[in-house]
């Protein structure tokens, strides 16, 4: 740890921003654990951003060694909340670091990610991982997410391409991000804000190993919501980005950008396995019907089917780390068809799900539960 500090050319100083609204139950072990970082104290600040939160969790924030920007809106979002706190704390940082209310740090996380701005990037994504594996759907959760860390991060690194963001576990140099969320009044506002910056030829780094702990959400209702939210989201984006990035991948060869932009109408992994299976069965069906006259209005035919299932399921099953091998992880997967079902008519309710502000609740604070 001592030899990466010594060989980066500046230390930089890090505004590290803890949005929250209502998360009394865990915010208080959330900031104290964000304020552990072997980075240098004088050189970063933990700055909770408390929205509706009770007397008593804000008097006991007020005991720690972090600051507190209290905001009040009539319609909360993430991105306003942000905007408003970098209105109020000034300009005195290198680096916005984003936390959830319910986020982790490992102790070098902050010198990790110095060390990737000290390369020359502007803009760096963390490794979020999962926090608690106790039930089925928070283990679900937390293999998409490993899936999207090796696909679209550690892979789309290897590529040379721009990592994704994923709203938490991110640091981007801090005027940037200021003048890009000044732009911004959207639920999700990490896709907008990558959108931007790779719009400007900005490139997203990917640091695996510096590990920040999120909180799976453990009911399917909650599980669903938070996907149609995504998805309505990423549909906006991609109709309002889908022609400047085919322009500028055209005229300025900025791949980076419209490969972000066709990632927005790629649908979440359990419909796209759900659907392809589906397919799969249905025209094995056709196919071994005894009428071969009726296959000729069914195209492609089954084994196209087939095969795309089979080459989709191995790519998803190689994204998996290998710790997530285990009885654990099979007796979730029991749960796919519950949760392919609910995500299947929660699209018939997308509309307007860009429009709510649904708020997540959490309920581990600091401690990692595996079991």
């Amino acid at each position: 740890k001592q030899s990466q500090k010594n060989k980066v050319k500046k230390l930089r100083r890090f505004a590290v921003l803890i949005p929250g609204f209502k998360e009394d139950e865990v915010i208080v072990d959330v900031a104290h654990k964000a304020t552990l970082q072997d980075y240098p104290k004088d050189k970063f600040e933990v700055i909770v951003i408390a929205d509706t939160f009770k007397k008593e969790t804000l008097d006991a924030l007020l005991k720690l060694p972090v600051r507190v920007v209290e905001v009040v809106f009539e319609v909360s979002k993430k991105s306003k909340a942000l905007n408003k706190c970098m209105e109020i704390i000034g300009d005195n940082y290198d680096v916005a670091f984003i936390l959830d209310a319910d986020n982790i740090m490992e102790s070098n996380v902050l010198t990790k990610i110095n060390a990737a701005f000290d390369r020359g990037f502007d803009a760096v994504q963390g490794h979020r991982t999962a926090k608690n594996l106790n039930a089925a759907f928070a283990i679900l959760d937390a293999l998409s997410e490993e899936i999207n860390n090796h696909i679209f991060r550690k892979g789309h690194r290897v590529m040379g391409i721009s990592s994704a963001l994923i709203g938490s576990g991110m640091g981007l140099d801090y005027a940037l991000f200021k003048k890009t969320m000044a732009t911004v009044d959207s639920v999700g506002e990490d896709k907008e804000v990558e959108l931007k910056i790779i719009k400007e030829g900005y490139v997203i780094e990917y640091v695996h190993d510096a590990i920040i702990y999120d909180e799976k959400t453990q009911e399917s209702t909650n599980f669903v919501n938070q996907r149609r939210r995504w998805i309505a989201a990423q549909l906006d984006y991609f109709r309002s980005n889908f022609l400047d990035g085919f322009i500028a991948f055209i005229k300025k060869g900025n791949f980076d950008y419209f490969d972000k932009v066709i990632q927005m109408i790629q649908p979440p992994r359990i419909l796209l396995s759900g659907t392809l299976f589906i397919l799969s069965f249905l025209f094995g069906i056709i196919h071994y019907l005894p009428y071969p006259a009726l296959q000729q209005y069914f195209a492609p035919d089954f084994f196209w089917w087939l095969g795309l299932f089979v080459a989709t399921a191995i790519a998803l099953l190689f994204a998996i780390p290998r710790r997530f091998y285990n009885k654990r992880t099979f007796l979730a997967l029991l749960s796919l068809p519950k949760g392919f079902i609910l995500m299947f008519i929660s699209l018939l309710r997308i509309k307007g799900a860009t429009k709510q502000f649904l708020h997540t609740e959490h309920s581990h604070p600091g401690e990692i539960k595996h079991n």
